[in-house]
């Protein structure tokens, strides 16, 4: 079955929120950082509004992260089209910066998560709805970003795999909590696959109030 992309957003915003503590308040904002674009959703009890930009950790790691460790000015440029992309997201949905709750998606936050822990194995009930702070991100991006190569790959918590890519989604997850004012983020390990199972019946998206 082939879904377009609002159900899309609506199926990852459901597996995302369903299971939220009820210390997390609405209105959330979904945030799924991916290798070649970031879809963000806001919603309540559901979907309200969506945007998905073309900035992700391979694209930015691609375009902007040439030296190893990456100089200052690769990784300034980088946050700074992160900054660009970001007002393309608020013109779309401008009421994602009144969201009480940033959650995020996918392989980026899930590092972030597990190298801010120094967890050497996956464990999804350590990062599952682990919660990190803006300056807990900070300062995991400023570990990742001095790095060399070699030393990413023996930072604790690193997956070998993630080790290449991991800068440029960095650049792309400060400048969104930097765009923000976000002071924390969630981290779910439920998506889009998960929708399916808390709303197995719909995929209805509700239109922003007029």
């Amino acid at each position: 079955v082939l879904l377009t992309g609002q159900e899309e957003a609506a199926l990852s915003y459901r597996g995302a929120t369903a299971s939220l503590p009820q210390s997390a308040p609405a209105p959330y904002l979904v945030v799924d950082i991916g290798g070649g674009s970031t879809e963000f959703v806001l919603g309540i009890d559901e979907p309200i509004g969506a945007s998905s930009v073309d900035m992700g950790c391979v694209r930015f790691t691609e375009r902007f992260i040439e030296s190893d460790p990456p100089r200052g000015e690769e990784l300034s440029n980088a946050v700074g089209f992160a900054k660009d992309f970001m007002a393309d997201v608020l013109r779309e949905i401008p009421d994602a910066v009144a969201a009480r709750t940033l959650i995020g998606l996918a392989g980026t936050v899930s590092a972030a998560v597990r190298i801010f822990k120094a967890l050497p194995d996956y464990d999804r009930d350590a990062i599952h709805h682990a919660i990190l702070t803006r300056e807990d991100v900070e300062e995991v991006f400023r570990e990742v970003a001095t790095a060399t190569h070699e030393e990413r790959l023996a930072t604790p918590g690193m997956e070998p795999e993630r080790a290449d890519v991991i800068v440029g989604g960095m650049c792309v997850l400060v400048a969104i909590m930097r765009t923000l004012g976000s002071t924390a983020i969630v981290h779910s390990e439920a998506d889009i696959l998960d929708g399916p199972f808390y709303f197995p019946s719909s995929c209805a998206w509700r239109r922003r109030p007029a």
